[in-house]
């Protein structure tokens, strides 16, 4: 049998990091935020037409956009009266990765 090695405390990560990276993992917890994110992914849009988009209100939308802004993961732009959202670009490419990871994986 092998013997295991302990490991080093420098690659375990610190409970700050941890609940921050838990955070960012639990916005893909709800499938309303998933399927938003999925229409952010290709580009800027308000929350008239994400609310068409994903079939929920605008009201839900900007819950959950409220949600997403907190978190930092999506940016806000106000035009007049209009607030538009993009997706942070990390955020994005961690989202086509899990897509990726879910249809091939």
């Amino acid at each position: 049998m092998m013997a295991t090695r302990p490991i080093p405390k420098s690659i375990v990560l610190d409970e700050h990091t941890a609940a921050h990276l838990a955070e960012l993992f639990g916005a893909f917890s709800d499938t309303s935020r998933v399927r938003i994110i999925s229409v952010l992914v290709k580009g800027e849009q308000n929350v008239g037409a994400l609310a068409e988009a994903v079939g929920l209100s605008q009201s839900a939308v900007s819950h959950h956009m409220r949600a997403l802004r907190q978190m930092r993961l999506v940016q806000a732009r106000k035009d007049g009266r209009q607030v538009f959202y993009c997706l942070d670009a990390h955020v994005a490419s961690l989202f086509r990765h899990g897509l990726d990871h879910v249809q091939h994986g």
